[in-house]
């Protein structure tokens, strides 16, 4: 409780001073928006920037996740081997889980997977106007805790000018994206007369939307992905106020390739697919409704609240072969003694409201932003048997042969303040309350009764310092702890599953100079309780997830850019580390081995990329990208049966943009030549812990390719 106290005092003291009159200032800017979950670039956070410029260089189809695969200790991968679909990120060896997405301040995370679900807003990168991804715990103000990363994206911002754009890309795998864009540009409105501070205000609106197509055959075999996504925004600003009311989704349709190939499957053929059911699909929609208003109430205070509902509607179907009546409901009757085939569907719909208020001060020597977040889940699980080679007498189709329901709700109170101790060293702490319920009750799709009504209360100090050595150098150090509830499947493996706990150390050093950038910081986060995954996955392609007591991730990072001279620049940064489980043991057959200390699944030491890029003009650019990732171990016993080898690959791009007095402004072409040197490599696997009896009997059940060289080019059109 004193915790609690000490984190409203804060927010109180942080509203308090607010002046009532408000004064002629200048015009808002989009970012406000998400103040409350960005750093600046001398904050004590290890972070990476991303903006609009240099995602347009890549984006003719591939996913979020994948246009960020050369940013420092990331690693990326898709389902269906090409980069659409179902695609994932990986940072400092935690899965997206573990890492905190928010989209204009407002959490992403699936409330109760914790994942990211990138396919549900196909194309979303032609309407991001940036990223940010902070490496470690970061400022994780709304939303789930992060325990990799956070990553904020900021989307497109209010347009000055009337322009549009038509975007037509095509490549390998039958891959292809059409994309129209529009905005009417700020519309001028009737100036008014502020009656206190007796000042002319310009008042504008905007209008912009996004309509967006993206197919692709895959690499794997049937492994397609037709992804419809929408994006519309309407916005008012004017001397102090910008509002944004914004309306985007997606409708996906995918072929399931969640199950890997074995190894003789991988050197008989490498984009086989072992589902043969034609329409093994996932099939969702998820629409957002976000509105946001920000206010500048005087030269230092400002507010920002943001409201936000999801929708979200879907199923994937599946043939199942040979299965028992009694596991589903006995709506089927058998048809081969004990066992007949049938079709089920697994639905979810589900509801998500989020509410989020910020007030900010800032003034020469001090920040301050406070605020809270509060958000409601409810979600609907069940699952029906579409076909059957026989019903029962009374069965029809679409009866569920299970269903639970699941709400869960999350209250934030946070408070950061940044000031100067003194002309060199600044300083930033950030308090942070965190509030869960979790509720869930009925059975699971293996008809396994459930019933969870948890509770979490989360107190998240994180404190750092920032030095500036002078006007090129400065050093930062931070301290942060985070703590995270279990999400569901954690509890479906495990009723009495704990939640996790970590402390963050970073060390960093920055250099900044008019040729050159370089960021270098040491990481030692230590966890208790971490979920780990164990290399085991379910059903449906989640890995699933145990705690174990005690384990640590330590590593080093340096990234660079370096201008060699006006025309060519490299950005090289590389990623060792060591990740750890202390006195880690695995129990089978009532048989416990222990292990001593051993490496975690999915955490290669060494990550390295570069991007070497010859611009012999502004309109003009070349990159070479290259990617090296080192061994890594698919699960926690560290035997050498279960190491996936390391890989180097690289990308090509090209980009050269034509002006034209014509009907367009200028025309833009686009090319993507991925993996270049043709590289035959597995990214991901998984293995049943179950069969492991030991080092010599333990084996990959499943790997999953990636594509070859492959190719994309593109054409926008922009008037």
């Amino acid at each position: 409780m004193k915790k609690i106290s000490i984190i409203f005092l804060l927010f109180v003291s942080a509203i308090y001073a607010q002046d009532e009159t408000k004064k002629d200032s200048i015009n808002f800017i989009d970012e406000v928006i998400v103040q409350a979950v960005r750093v600046n670039s001398d904050s004590p956070v290890t972070h990476s920037n991303l903006s609009k410029k240099e995602i347009s260089k890549r984006n003719l189809g591939q996913d979020i996740p994948i246009l960020m695969n050369y940013m420092p200790n990331v690693v990326t991968s898709s389902d269906a081997g090409a980069g659409v679909g179902y695609t994932y990120i990986r940072v400092r060896g935690s899965d997206a889980s573990r890492v905190n997405v928010t989209v204009n301040g407002i959490p992403y995370n699936d409330a109760e997977s914790q994942g990211t679900f990138w396919v549900n807003m196909g194309d979303f990168a032609s309407s991001t106007q940036s990223l940010q991804l902070q490496r470690g715990v970061g400022t994780s103000t709304n939303g789930s805790g992060a325990f990799g990363a956070s990553l904020n994206i900021l989307t497109d911002a209010v347009s000055e000018e009337v322009h549009g754009e038509i975007s037509n890309s095509f490549g390998s795998y039958g891959t292809r994206k059409h994309t129209v864009k529009f905005s009417t540009g700020k519309l001028g409105m009737d100036t008014e007369r502020r009656s206190l501070s007796g000042v002319e205000v310009s008042r504008s609106i905007e209008f912009a939307g996004r309509l967006s197509n993206i197919y692709s055959d895959g690499y794997v075999d049937k492994a397609f992905s037709d992804l419809k996504s929408y994006f519309l925004q309407g916005s008012y600003t004017d001397e102090n106020t910008l509002i944004k009311a914004l309306v985007f989704g997606g409708k996906e349709r995918t072929y399931q390739a969640w199950f890997g190939l074995s190894a003789d499957e991988l050197k008989e053929d490498r984009r086989q697919n072992p589902y043969t059911y034609d329409n093994e699909t996932d099939n969702y929609q998820q629409d957002h409704y976000q509105l946001h208003w920000n206010e500048k109430l005087n030269e230092n205070w400002s507010t920002n609240l943001g409201l936000n509902f999801t929708h979200g509607e879907g199923y994937f179907e599946q043939f199942k072969s040979e299965k028992k009546p009694e596991d589903y409901a006995n709506l089927v009757v058998a048809t081969d003694g004990s066992r007949t085939d049938l079709i089920v569907r697994r639905w979810l719909k589900n509801d998500f409201y989020v509410a989020n208020f910020n007030a900010n001060y800032t003034s020469e020597k001090l920040k301050v932003i406070s605020g809270v977040s509060y958000s409601n889940y409810a979600g609907d699980h069940f699952g029906e048997v579409i076909w059957a080679k026989e019903f029962a007498e009374n069965a029809s189709v679409r009866d569920t042969y299970y269903e639970s329901d699941a709400a869960k709700k999350d209250f934030s109170l946070f408070s950061k303040v940044t000031f100067n101790l003194s002309e060199k060293l600044k300083t930033y702490i950030d308090l942070q309350g965190r509030f869960v319920n979790y509720s869930t009750v009925g059975l699971t799709s293996d008809r396994n009764a459930i019933s969870v009504a948890s509770n979490f209360s989360f107190f998240n100090p994180k404190i750092g310092f920032t030095y500036k050595m002078n006007d090129n150098n400065s050093l930062y150090t931070s301290y942060s702890r985070a703590n995270r509830e279990p999400n569901r499947k954690d509890f479906e493996l495990n009723i009495n599953v704990k939640s996790e706990k970590m402390n963050d150390y970073e060390l960093g050093w920055r250099l900044k100079t008019d040729n050159i950038k370089v960021s270098a910081n040491i990481y030692y986060m230590q966890y208790k309780d971490q979920l780990i995954l164990t290399g085991d996955i379910d059903d449906t392609g989640d890995y699933t997830r145990e705690n174990v007591d005690d384990s640590y991730r330590l590593g080093l990072e340096i990234d660079a850019d370096i201008q060699l001279n006006d025309k060519i620049s490299i950005r090289p940064n590389i990623s060792l580390s060591s990740n750890k489980i202390k006195d880690f043991s695995i129990n089978r057959d009532n048989t416990t081995t222990f292990l001593g200390n051993s490496e975690i699944a999915f955490s290669p030491s060494i990550i390295a990329g570069n991007a070497f890029m010859y611009s012999p003009s502004d309109k003009f650019q070349l990159t070479l990208l290259s990617k090296f990732v080192g061994e890594q171990y698919l699960s926690n016993t560290e035997t050498e049966a279960s190491k996936l080898d390391s890989y180097f690959t690289s990308d090509f791009t090209i980009s050269y943009e034509l002006e034209t007095n014509s009907i367009f402004k200028s025309i833009v072409f686009t090319g993507l030549v991925n993996n270049i040197f043709d590289k035959e490599y597995v990214d991901r696997g998984y293995t049943y812990l179950d069969t492991w009896t030991g080092p010599t009997s333990f084996e990959v059940q499943g790997y999953y390719p990636q594509a070859t060289r492959n190719f994309l080019v593109g054409v926008t059109l922009k008037f």
